[in-house]
């Protein structure tokens, strides 16, 4: 099929898709991995205060 020419785009138009500037997708992939690295550091200390409270709980029992 082809398109008719009432939806055909001017000859000489720009029919290219501009891309984010490479500087800016580096700066959200910085941004992105600090907050991955602070979300895993408040799991890790979030693990290890349950572990703490276990251990603790077990020891004043026994």
């Amino acid at each position: 099929m082809t398109k008719p020419t009432e939806e055909a785009p001017e000859s000489g138009a720009a029919t290219s898709v501009s891309t984010p500037d490479k500087s800016d997708m580096a700066t959200a992939a910085r941004k992105s991995a600090g907050k991955a690295v602070w979300m895993g550091t408040a799991v890790g200390i979030g693990s290890a205060a349950i572990v703490a409270a276990l251990l603790y709980a077990n020891k004043k029992r026994g």
